[in-house]
């Protein structure tokens, strides 16, 4: 489904993504690891077309997407799921989920009413709470919402930028079951997560980025086992855990 070939990006002068190889096949759930300031969510945004690669390409269903609008990245299937959820914080819960269907509103007007409906079966919380202003959500509801406003434009791949981040332990497990199920309804993932611990253990496979370069890659159970990885990212794993918010 998605195939990149080294791919370089830059913030000026400065080289963020080294030549990054990578693959997602349909129906996986691929993790990608890694150190704050690895790159991580600097590939993220280059896929979604928030950032243009030097070099590269992102072959996403055998066409080089690299360089497209977001628009159009997004009209072709693939959504963000951006870190810290981004939502709008003085709009209602019901119109954040409509404004993810923004590129498909004007003409499937029934089909998103029929799409928000069902993410109201996903997330029941959102149904209690849709007249609500997001900025008054919980955290973990602020998630739900936004993972939620990804899936409005009906990816075949959704991308998703550290979705526990802030969250406390409970929350993030639920967060990550609902990230398993959503492979089990045919959407694609791509999860990017600093908790290596719990990425690996819903995801089918993993890289491990570091410095802005592939360092690692292999089934989750294969980087589980493996002692870098062990020792980087989850020999101390429940004590940064400890540190992390408690925004519930």
């Amino acid at each position: 489904m998605l195939d990149i070939h080294d791919l370089s990006t830059y913030y000026g002068p400065i080289r963020a993504l080294k030549g990054v190889a990578l693959n997602v096949q349909h129906g996986e759930i691929v993790a990608l690891i890694g150190a704050n300031g690895a790159g991580k969510t600097t590939l993220l945004n280059t896929i979604a077309g928030l950032l243009k690669p030097r070099q590269g390409q992102i072959l996403y269903q055998g066409r080089n997407i690299a360089g497209d609008p977001p628009e159009a990245i997004v009209r072709a299937g693939i959504s963000l799921v951006p870190e810290r959820r981004q939502i709008f914080s003085t709009l209602s819960v019901r119109d954040n989920l409509l404004l993810g269907a923004y590129a498909r509103a004007s003409s499937d007007g029934n089909a998103v009413e029929v799409d928000v409906a069902q993410m109201y079966a996903l997330f029941p919380v959102l149904e209690q709470r849709k007249s609500q202003m997001g900025g008054t959500l919980s955290g973990g509801e602020q998630q739900m919402l936004a993972i939620a406003r990804g899936l409005m434009s009906r990816p075949k791949l959704l991308l998703l930028d550290e979705p526990s981040v802030g969250l406390a332990p409970l929350i993030v497990r639920e967060i990550l079951r609902i990230v398993a199920d959503l492979r089990t309804r045919g959407t694609t993932i791509m999860l990017v997560e600093q908790n290596a611990r719990a990425a690996l253990q819903v995801a089918d496979r993993g890289y491990v980025l570091e410095n802005g370069q592939i360092a690692l890659e292999g089934s989750a159970e294969e980087l589980v086992r493996n002692a870098n990885v062990q020792k980087a990212y989850l020999g101390r794993q429940g004590e940064r855990e400890k540190g992390r918010g408690r925004d519930a």
